[in-house]
Order: structure tokens, then sequence, then C-alpha cells
């Protein structure tokens, strides 16, 4: 690591709160696809990580938050709080993009303020703070960074499901079609997968212990495809 890509890793720790015992880490959350060629692994496998502790710690802070809310009234909150728009939006707020490593071509293409490349980064982060810090240091991070977002959901947001059914609609598409691709697990603890298909709009694939958790679990994921799109 150079002195002046230590002195920026420096001030994004302080940013993080958290001093990282391997920098490299941070270092490497922060490599767009494009800057592989010099700067080693991208950061897509700790963006996948990453997607997976933020979920954790955000579907545990909404049950703690409104321990009397049902199913139907977490997950749309927890949709919103971890989709791609979110992550990004958060990243915006930390001014990440200006740390991420990134071939010069896609910066002058504006990619330090793109929507996907800020989210992925900012959940390749948290991916970073997990394996250096365990999962204390990422829920410290995510609950203070998190804060304004959860103060968007105090109030029921819409299901995802209505919401691609509006944004199809705004966009001149018919309804989207739901099927139950698989179901595994046991009966007492069953998961089941479904797609949503809307036709040359797209398509996603979403899971969960029931037909509904699934069916609003492949409409988020859907309506990401169609917000990035639009």
């Amino acid at each position: 690591m150079t002195r002046q890509a230590a002195g920026a890793a420096s001030k994004l720790m302080l940013t993080l709160g958290h001093d990282f015992t391997n920098p490299d880490l941070l270092d490497r959350a922060l490599t767009h696809a494009s800057a592989t060629a010099a700067q080693g692994p991208d950061n897509e496998r700790m963006e996948f990580l990453g997607d997976r502790v933020l979920g954790l710690v955000i579907a545990d802070a909404l049950l703690t938050r409104f321990p009397s809310a049902s199913e139907g009234e977490l997950a749309p909150r927890l949709n919103r709080l971890v989709r791609r728009q979110t992550c990004a939006a958060v990243a915006r707020d930390l001014d990440l993009g200006r740390f991420v490593h990134m071939a010069p071509a896609e910066e002058a293409q504006g990619g330090r303020a793109k929507p996907a490349i800020l989210g992925n980064a900012m959940e390749a982060v948290i991916a970073a703070l997990y394996l250096d810090g365990g999962l204390v240091a990422a829920q410290t991070f995510i609950l203070s960074a998190w804060a304004k977002q959860f103060e968007a959901v105090a109030t029921i947001p819409r299901d995802a499901k209505t919401q691609v059914q509006e944004k199809l609609h705004t966009m001149g598409h018919s309804h989207p079609d739901y099927r139950v691709v698989s179901q595994a697990g046991s009966d007492h603890a069953p998961v089941f997968e479904v797609e949503v298909d809307a036709g040359a709009a797209g398509s996603a694939v979403g899971s969960g212990p029931s037909k509904r958790a699934a069916e609003q679990a492949a409409a988020a994921a859907l309506l990401t495809v169609l917000e990035s799109s639009s």
C-alpha cells in the first residue's frame, strides 16, 4: 500500500470507527473490478459476504426496535434498509466514493457517484469490518451509519409487491407473475423459493420461510433491477 493510499485508509478508518488490524481487507473492499489489473482482487466476493452480514444485523435490529411487528410488517422494512439504493445512500453520506479504487476510464464516466459501485463498495466494507473485527465491529458501524435510514422506516413502507406493480405500471408493463420454484427444509421450518417474472422488464428470485415472504423477497430483488435500469 502506497503512503497516499495508507493516508486515505487511515481517514476512512476514522469515519468507520474501526482501526483495522489488517488494512489490506479494507483496501480490497474498496477495489472495483475495473481496477483489478493494478490493485489485485476486486471486492465482489466481499460484497457477497457483506450483504449477508448487513441483512443479519438489520433483521436483528428490527426485531428489537419493533417487538410487536409481524413478519409482514418487518419484511418491507428489511427490504428497504438492505437494498442497493440504501447502501449507496449511506455510502454517499460517508463520502465513500472518493476512496474507491477504479480505472481512470470508469472514474471519467462518473463511477464515483454510480449507485451500483457505491452500494457494492459499502457492502464490501461491511465484510471487511466483519472479517477484521468480528460481528460486533460490523454491527456497531451499521447501527450508527444506518441511523437515518431506520428513522425512515418508523412507519411501515409500502410492501415490495405493491411497489413493483406500481413501477411496472409507470413503465407500461403488465402485472408480474409469481411462481414457486422450489421448497426445501422441514415441515416446521420450510424455505420457499419464488420467481417473479415481469416479461421484458426482467425477472428475479427470492426466498423466505413462507410463500408470502418469498414473494416479497423476489419482488424486492426485481425492484432493484427495475430501479437500476430506469
